[in-house]
């Protein structure tokens, strides 16, 4: 009410959409510029207006009263509420419950500490001390584009310039440990020596805007970019709860697959990419004999939680914003009132997974265009990729795009050893010189999304498996079981996948491990070209995952070999449950 100057205006608006839950708000604001038809409109007389509106004036000023009072208090208050003591449940049929009380006043003096303040559902963009910090995505460096701030702190909750929270659907385990006791919810993490090992160059693609709508791409170097606008007040900063989106580190992998890869030979220790273990040894130090301890591969690696500019994805799938803000407030249990109340912020943190990327070999290589750049985009798959379940292609076509990125990363990929032997003697080689092993080096990519079963989740992946066995398990129903179940076939929508890429300095991509023409399209589509495609070679496809690939060639899936028809998927059929015991 406060933002309408005239009074009668107020109280039209009042009436018109209090009085009435199926008035129409378009047509108040009309009634409203005609003030002097007020009491034919409402049917009441000049004096019980003025009562009304005397009533709604003296509630204006008593709710502005309260606001500066309670403003007051939060700053009086101290940002950090006495820590909370760990106290340890009852037992409750001889279980013992931790860091917490049955005790109901102990847990009102515990939510009293931890929220001393009422409950805040909603904000609104001219609401009283509501000040976000400026924000401008797409901006040509971070302290231009400014930090996001999303922490409901008291410390930051008037700058916040960003709704969700961080760290995704792992959120939710933060709010559980400060509401038992085990987190003081007002820590802020020691950065310190956690900066990255490896650099990941800037390239124009972090300026653009509409390049990287789902990821910030200075997310890694926000502790150090923003140190003085996250340090303490009383130390000269700003106290804002400003948190990274990105980590980088280095690690060493270790597969069984690349163990028997190196066995047949087709990849090779040299050190730098692939090292070999340590020899295995007893607890008392002595050499177990007759295990090969096999080899580690060398990587670096990202972890990345989206962040959403909401104008951008929302262009990026074809829809309006508004639409995208309501479906993601709906159709979350309205987990976000903010994405519909506060229109003045565009950035949000979706409470979903996140992903991965492994790189193999030098980073710095993907920006050189002489090097050879082969990439493969997964999405998680647990029951394949970690328990090794053979009803689909996930792990060994992950396992195998592993083994050609190493190749790639060593300059030993068939097509570097070619263009190599063609550049030493590109017209009459010499049969007495050795053969040239290994071209120049490259670089491999593997980005790993969390987008279970095809994101429509485990569950759901189990009772599609379980519609498929009942019925015949045939590759001609193998989409439609999906849709029966999940009401659509796929979820990824892979728009938002290339962002990563562009956010790496990918431009081009020369080998592209994927038979996904959903996922060619998006990158294309956002101006990566793809130079070569290839499929998982046919002795890596375990039996019972037939169904999945010839089902997928059939629906349009990339292959160097005969499409399937529609009438030949009907006689690839996968193993009914009743040929195992369980």
């Amino acid at each position: 009410m406060g933002s309408h100057p005239r009074n009668s205006e107020r109280l039209l608006i009042v009436i018109c959409v209090g009085s009435d839950r199926t008035a129409n708000p378009s047509v108040c604001w009309g009634l409203a510029d005609e003030v002097r038809r007020v009491n034919w409109v409402l049917k009441v007389d000049t004096a019980v207006l003025g009562q009304i509106l005397a009533q709604l004036e003296s509630l204006q000023m008593t709710q502005q009263a309260m606001q500066v009072k309670l403003d007051n208090l939060s700053v009086s208050t101290p940002l950090s509420p006495p820590p909370v003591e760990a106290k340890t449940l009852p037992s409750v049929n001889g279980v013992n419950g931790a860091n917490g009380s049955s005790s109901s006043s102990t847990n009102l003096s515990r939510e009293k500490s931890l929220y001393p303040g009422r409950v805040l559902l909603t904000t609104y963009p001219s609401q009283h001390s509501i000040t976000p910090y400026p924000l401008k995505w797409g901006a040509p460096t971070p302290l231009l584009r400014g930090p996001i701030i999303c922490s409901r702190l008291p410390s930051s909750l008037p700058f916040r310039n960003a709704l969700g929270a961080h760290s995704g659907s792992y959120s939710i385990y933060r709010a559980l440990s400060i509401a038992m006791g085990t987190l003081d919810p007002n820590y802020k993490p020691e950065y310190g020596l956690t900066e990255p090992p490896v650099e990941i160059r800037e390239n124009p693609a972090w300026h653009d805007g509409q390049k990287i709508v789902s990821m910030r791409p200075w997310g890694h170097l926000v502790p150090q970019v923003f140190e003085r606008e996250g340090r303490e007040g009383g130390k000269g900063g700003e106290g804002l709860d400003i948190r990274p989106s990105i980590s980088v580190t280095k690690a060493h992998i270790k597969l069984k697959e690349i163990d028997e890869a190196v066995k047949r030979g087709e990849i090779v220790i040299d050190g730098k990419i692939v090292l070999g273990s340590e020899p295995l040894r007893r607890e008392d130090g002595s050499l177990v004999e007759g295990i090969d301890a096999g080899v580690e591969v060398n990587v670096s690696k990202a972890a990345v939680d989206p962040i959403w500019y909401l104008p951008g994805v929302a262009e990026r799938f074809g829809i309006a914003e508004s639409l995208l803000r309501r479906a993601l407030f709906e159709d979350t249990g309205g987990m976000y009132p903010e994405l519909i109340t506060r229109p003045d912020i565009n950035v949000f943190l979706p409470p979903i997974g996140g992903l991965t990327v492994y790189i193999f070999g030098n980073p710095a290589h993907i920006h050189d265009p002489s090097r050879m750049i082969t990439v493969r985009v997964h999405d998680e798959c647990n029951g394949s990729d970690v328990f090794g379940s053979d009803i689909c292609t996930c792990k060994p076509y992950l396992t195998y795009a592993m083994e050609e990125c190493i190749r790639t990363a060593q300059g030993r990929h068939p097509d570097q050893i070619t263009a190599a032997r063609q550049a030493a003697s590109p017209t009459n080689p010499n049969p007495s010189t050795p053969p040239i092993e290994h071209g120049d080096p490259g670089v491999g990519v593997v980005v790993y999304f969390r987008k279970e079963g095809r994101a429509l989740g485990e569950v759901t992946k189990y009772l599609v498996y379980n519609l498929r066995k009942r019925t015949g398990d045939s590759a001609s129903s193998y989409f439609r079981s999906t849709e029966l179940v999940a009401g659509v076939k796929d979820m990824r929508f892979q728009a938002l996948m290339p962002d990563v890429l562009h956010w790496l300095g990918i431009t081009r991509i020369d080998n592209m491990v994927s038979m996904s023409d959903m996922k060619y399209d998006a990158i294309v589509g956002s101006g990566i070209e793809i130079r070569k495609r290839y499929d998982i070679p046919g002795y890596l496809i375990p039996p019972d995952s037939r169904v999945e690939i010839d089902a997928k060639i059939a629906s349009g899936y990339f292959t160097k070999g005969k499409r399937v028809t529609q009438e030949e998927l009907k006689n690839t059929v996968g193993r009914a449950w009743e040929e195992v015991e369980h």
